[in-house]
């Protein structure tokens, strides 16, 4: 449903421009879209001038070409990660066994299931608020959601069978978290934000894991900053993984595979 046509799409705008909102006239189409009464526009403005994530408001988020339902809270995908879904891809071979870790909405599980035929798919969070959303947003599909910290809730039938693991883990500094856009270190939830002292603490632990729960000759994918490159790739090293890495200029993407060795 929409509002009114006589409702001063200019004004609201200048509105949105005013509160610093780099794409004003897409968010105003949009918030115009997500309302049906001129009361509930006024509402969703008054919340997106105040920092609400865009997408809190409107309850999706666009991620690969897919619209995925995002929960308060829960960690919004970003346009960068479609770096990590094509990487992925690429790695994957035919049916592959393939778990999503840090899955937050489950965007890049629901992505992955769009381009592969996997014979085993999961994904997993410790957040219970992202694992509700992850679950409704991969219903219909055989991808079971595992609430716990990273591989600890994976069934065992799957330690070392593995063809692929994804991890969107948190990789901000904690000191860099406070210098974070206001609607992300506001409204996300930390645990999906706060790497650890210089962002690497969870993604040290991701490849520690994958060392042995990856097949041989399988895959680890993660997305990081081009500045924690040598440091990351050091760490897939010392956990007996081979590492690569594939930087995008244009999504301002990094992604760092390690591979088990066969």
């Amino acid at each position: 449903m929409t509002v009114p046509s006589h409702i001063d799409r200019s004004a609201l705008v200048r509105q949105l421009r005013a509160a610093g909102c780099v794409f004003a006239e897409d968010e105003a189409e949009l918030l115009l879209d997500a309302a049906d009464s001129p009361e509930a526009l006024a509402g969703l403005v008054e919340r997106r001038i105040a920092g609400e994530p865009l997408e809190y408001l409107l309850g999706w988020a666009e991620f690969c070409g897919l619209r995925i339902a995002v929960d308060p809270g829960v960690f919004v995908p970003r346009r960068r990660t479609a770096l990590l879904v094509e990487v992925a891809a690429e790695l994957a071979g035919p049916s592959p066994a393939v778990a999503d870790l840090c899955c937050g909405s489950g965007a890049t599980t629901l992505a992955l299931a769009r381009r592969l035929a996997p014979r085993w798919l999961a994904a997993a969070d410790i957040d219970p608020a992202s694992v509700a959303c992850a679950r409704r947003n991969l219903a219909g599909l055989a991808a079971p959601v595992f609430e716990g910290d990273l591989f600890a809730p994976l069934p065992q039938q799957w330690r070392g069978r593995l063809d692929l693991v994804v991890a969107n883990a948190p990789y901000v500094p904690t000191a860099a978290v406070a210098l974070m856009p206001q609607e992300a270190r506001l409204h996300e939830v930390p645990v999906a934000l706060d790497g650890g002292p210089d962002g690497l603490s969870v993604l040290r632990r991701v490849a520690a894991g994958a060392a042995h729960w990856l097949a041989p000759g399988g895959h680890l994918v993660v997305e990081a900053s081009e500045r924690q490159i040598d440091a990351l790739s050091a760490a897939f090293t010392a956990a007996g993984l081979v590492p690569r890495v594939r930087h995008d200029e244009e999504l301002d993407a990094t992604a760092v595979t390690g591979r088990r060795p066969a």
